[in-house]
């Protein structure tokens, strides 16, 4: 009999199912202390957590421990690293959350609109304010959906019913997709511009970290409703907080720095907050029990590794270019352009990588899609690109080029009906360190993708280079290292600087606009 731990309050179905089975003894202790419960029971095969914190000190505390199942989506409490190193496999069971999430928003929306909550405790109090809660209706209005991964679509479809226009931003989705569901396609700025109820479903990165700022709040209706069911840190606080009564924004808020008792910084400025409830609905609970106890039979008995989330690299093939591959394809992204949808990706793997080109195919997908599970197997993870409307190509490379373990990402999206736009990126390793020689047409670069980077392409002229650099020093940014390559025809530049500090995007927008920029990011790689 194998043992099972679950140190949390799970639905009893995970542990029924695994009863059931025969071959497991589950031991389930809500609430408890998991390294006393850890220490008590060495002889752990599997533990089955949902928020739980899992540090080394617990898996080195149980030397019969082999799988770690995270009920749930996010394993950032569990250190897989460490996992991985003790060869313990950490899985996780995606989607089981996202429609409890979905239906929150609505309920915020709804509860908000007619004002529930205060209309009841008035109620209660024996009051008759029926003027004071004049509410508004949500048929007819225009929601903007930002992020359209597994609960923005959920949202997407639970709208349905209310006889709105769905308006949706999310680079990595299709024309096709997104008709699909009933979704129109548009610009950031424009979904703010249009929206009377803005929705977030992105993911918290280094790239959306404060994406909801001052600029997009600005630019939305008098009296529009934003809500944040996913993560804390990509709405700037202060922003909304300098906007917020002037243009009247209602805020409803779910998610928080840290899911703990205490003070919310955020408590002067939500109209409707809750704590953190998006996955707290029995249902959710349920499934991801279920899936929970599914996957680690699975696992157990038929080596089914598809919710693994800490595979091995496969033997005889450097970690490097796992995190070259991902790099590369960020940086290609960002060279495609944010307002591109992604149709195509094209990768080439020279050298000795070519036998790893599927499991290679994971951090590139990673770097393409936050809703992109990297536990998926291959066929799974064409399965998710399909789905989201993009093709995939693992091109037959030409080893007469001599690019000796290198990897190019090639990308291609639509911009509008009638045009394409294609980015590609080449790179390898070098004594451990990640280079990238190739963007473009700009070639033999040889840098080093780590820190703050800011690029732009522009037709070659003189004097440009100074102008950028002046723009960056009156904002107090120093430049360490200077890329500054022309093309082989001598038409254009590419500037690829290396800065102390990051450069916020409104200021890369000003250079872009002063130095008629072709191409304009900042990244922090």
């Amino acid at each position: 009999m194998k043992k099972v731990l679950i140190p949390t309050a799970l639905d009893s179905v995970a542990k029924e199912i695994l009863e059931a089975h025969g071959g497991y003894a589950v031991v389930q202790v809500p609430k408890c202390d998991v390294a006393q419960l850890v220490r008590e029971h060495p002889d752990v095969h599997a533990l089955i957590v949902r928020s739980e914190k899992i540090t080394a000190e617990i898996i080195d505390a149980a030397a019969a421990l082999r799988v770690i199942v995270r009920a749930g989506a996010g394993y950032n409490t569990i250190d897989i690293r460490h996992a991985r190193k003790k060869g313990v496999d950490v899985m996780n069971t995606p989607g089981a959350n996202s429609n409890a999430v979905a239906e929150e928003v609505i309920a915020m929306i709804l509860a908000d609109a007619r004002h529930i909550v205060a209309a009841d405790a008035s109620c209660r109090a024996g009051k008759w304010e029926k003027t004071a809660f004049m509410g508004t209706e949500l048929t007819g209005k225009t929601v903007g959906v930002v992020g359209l991964g597994y609960i923005g679509q959920l949202v997407a479809r639970r709208l349905a019913g209310f006889d709105v226009r769905v308006l949706g931003y999310d680079p990595f989705t299709s024309e096709e997709k997104a008709k699909a569901l009933g979704i129109e396609l548009c610009s950031l700025p424009e979904l703010f511009e249009r929206s009377d109820y803005i929705t977030l479903h992105i993911p918290e990165n280094e790239e959306t970290r404060g994406m909801i700022n001052r600029e997009l709040l600005a630019r939305v209706k008098s009296g529009a409703t934003l809500i944040n069911c996913a993560r804390a840190g990509i709405l700037s606080e202060s922003d909304l907080r300098a906007i917020k009564s002037e243009k009247k924004i209602r805020f409803l808020n779910d998610v928080y720095p840290k899911d703990a008792e205490g003070a919310k910084s955020v408590a002067d400025i939500a109209d409707l907050m809750l704590p953190h409830l998006g996955a707290s609905t029995r249902e959710a609970n349920r499934k991801a029990a279920e899936l929970a106890a599914r996957e680690l039979i699975d696992l157990d008995e038929q080596g089914i590794t598809s919710a693994v989330v800490n595979r091995d690299v496969p033997a005889g093939l450097d970690p490097a270019f796992g995190r070259l591959a991902h790099v590369l394809t960020r940086i290609c992204r960002r060279v495609l352009g944010s307002d591109a949808r992604l149709k195509l990706v094209e990768t080439s793997f020279y050298g000795s990588l070519k036998p790893f080109a599927q499991w290679l195919l994971t951090p590139v997908t990673t770097a393409l899609s936050a809703d992109y599970d990297p536990g998926l197997d291959h066929k799974s993870t064409l399965a998710f690109l399909a789905d989201m409307g993009v093709d995939y190509v693992d091109r037959e490379t030409d080893e007469h080029k001599a690019y000796t373990n290198s990897i190019t990402i090639d990308l291609i999206g639509t911009v509008d009906a009638e045009h394409l736009v294609r980015a590609s990126v080449r790179g390898t390793v070098e004594e451990g360190n990640l280079l990238v020689a190739r963007i473009n047409d700009f070639d033999k670069l040889y840098f080093e993708p780590a820190g703050n980077w800011v690029v732009f392409s522009y037709d070659d002229r003189p004097g440009v280079l100074g102008r950028i650099a002046a723009a960056l020093a009156a904002a107090g940014i120093n430049i360490d290292d200077v890329r500054n390559p022309h093309d082989s025809r001598g038409v254009s530049s590419l500037v690829i600087l290396k800065v102390n500090l990051p450069v916020e995007e409104p200021l890369v927008r000003r250079i872009a606009a002063d130095i008629c920029a072709k191409i304009a990011f900042h990244i922090e790689l």
